[in-house]
């Protein structure tokens, strides 16, 4: 699909006539032991119905599992998924100590319109043989996923990059809300923000209920598509997640939105 050694048109050139990523080319699934895959995968799921559960919760319910491992070990496999309990506890999605952290603005505050007000986090996504990282950012008054992007790294430059596209292609939100993750946080990434002019929301510190439109959409695409299939490798994961995001957008009904669909909301035709 991609020509890696064409003289005629360079790979940043092919990935935007094919639409896709620049840095889903260069990906493979991240690799860990089979035993440590099996329990991030019983975490994952467990942590979708329970996100309160912090490292001590979810060691003791690993163990009643049979699987008798320790705190250490549970609180590394927190850090590598970037899981964090919804309550100041164990925090696995750290920032860097020297960038500027910013307010948490939604607090009580009305969202009554599209591009208000974004949303924008990251999950870990399990695969046959390894893991993944999905980044997506949301329209909150919507639920319209405005730009997404895959990686086997928490680097930030794949986030810049999804929200570089989304900018473009969405225009910008008044408000731009993300956790305190080093992703964030870095003047890179709020650089671009606050060149564009907007306003920049972070949430309290371990609070990942600050951001719960998002943590809504991890829990919707786990379920709906990435439990029920085990891709084998990104290309396969990229196309899964691209066509799940599509019916998301213009074909789901959502309770929440008194059953509309994300794009009648954004005004964008299905």
């Amino acid at each position: 699909m991609i020509e890696r050694k064409s003289e005629e048109i360079s790979i940043k050139k092919q990935c935007e006539l094919l639409s896709i990523q620049r840095s889903g080319l260069y990906y493979e699934p991240k690799g860990e032991n089979l035993q440590n895959l099996i329990l991030m995968e019983l975490i994952d799921k467990q942590y979708q119905k329970t996100p309160f559960y912090g490292v001590p919760r979810m060691n003791v319910y690993l163990n009643s599992l049979g699987y008798l491992i320790n705190e250490k070990r549970v609180s590394r496999l927190y850090k590598k998924m970037a899981l964090r309990a919804i309550y100041p506890g164990p925090n696995t999605s750290k920032p860097n100590k020297e960038d500027k952290k910013y307010p948490y603005l939604l607090r009580e505050l009305k969202i009554t319109r599209r591009n208000q007000v974004w949303a924008c986090d990251i999950t870990y996504l399990p695969m046959f043989s390894g893991f993944m990282y999905l980044v997506a950012i949301i329209d909150i008054y919507s639920r319209f996923v405005v730009g997404w992007g895959i990686s086997n790294s928490l680097d930030k430059s794949f986030c810049m990059e999804v929200l570089e596209k989304a900018l473009l292609e969405h225009g910008k939100p008044e408000i731009f809300n993300t956790d305190q993750g080093s992703q964030f946080t870095s003047k890179d990434f709020t650089g671009i923000l606050l060149k564009n002019e907007i306003q920049i929301s972070m949430d309290g510190k371990g609070r990942a209920i600050d951001n719960i439109f998002i943590e809504r959409l991890w829990r919707s695409i786990k379920y709906e598509d990435i439990y029920l299939h085990a891709y084998a490798d990104g290309i396969a994961l990229y196309k899964g997640i691209k066509d799940y995001f599509l019916f998301y957008n213009n074909d789901r009904f959502h309770q929440s939105l008194d059953y509309q669909r994300p794009c009648q909301l954004y005004n964008i035709a299905a």
